[in-house]
């Protein structure tokens, strides 16, 4: 959702994982409350910032093993273009100490390449997520905060294709 509103703040740059199984399903993790956070709409797709100088497909790698415990995939696909969102006008001001008015991504298609038990949500030192599940593609913007719910069907969009059989690498 974008507003159309006159908010001088950038735009945080970053990239997003979809990471697809065998079955075109898609790895969606549920974030974790943080003490007296009420979360209505917990789930979201691996993402985070870009640091300066980095690649965004090296970026991608990187916060899908921070994220998930595995660096087990390869990219499949990419969006053409960024994608953005718009922090809600009350969320801006809390959010990245108020440095940015939303995100803007690249997003990445993925197929994982290992096994379910090679996710390890405590890898890193501020896990992300308190638990994961694989979701069919077309639910994903039915689980996230609204906001971002426009980003998520463009998401639908570019990678609706590889909803289903995305094989095994080198097929």
């Amino acid at each position: 959702m974008t507003f159309p509103d006159d908010d001088p703040r950038p735009f945080r740059i970053g990239v997003g994982a979809l990471l697809l199984n065998n079955i075109g399903h898609v790895w969606i993790g549920e974030r974790i409350r943080r003490a007296g956070q009420q979360l209505d709409y917990p789930w979201q797709l691996p993402q985070g910032g870009l640091d300066a100088g980095e690649d965004p497909r090296d970026a991608v790698l990187r916060e899908l093993e921070e994220e998930t415990g595995t660096a087990k995939a390869e990219i499949i696909a990419e969006t053409p273009d960024w994608l953005t969102y718009d922090l809600p006008r009350d969320v801006r001001d809390r959010v990245w100490k108020g440095r940015f008015r939303g995100q803007r991504q690249k997003w990445y298609a993925l197929r994982f390449l290992g096994e379910d038990e090679d996710f390890d949500l405590e890898t890193h030192h501020k896990p992300e997520f308190s638990r994961w599940r694989w979701a069919p593609l077309a639910e994903l913007p039915t689980l996230v905060v609204p906001f971002k719910r426009g980003l998520y069907h463009d998401l639908l969009t570019v990678f609706g294709h590889l909803d289903g059989d995305v094989g095994t690498p080198n097929q």
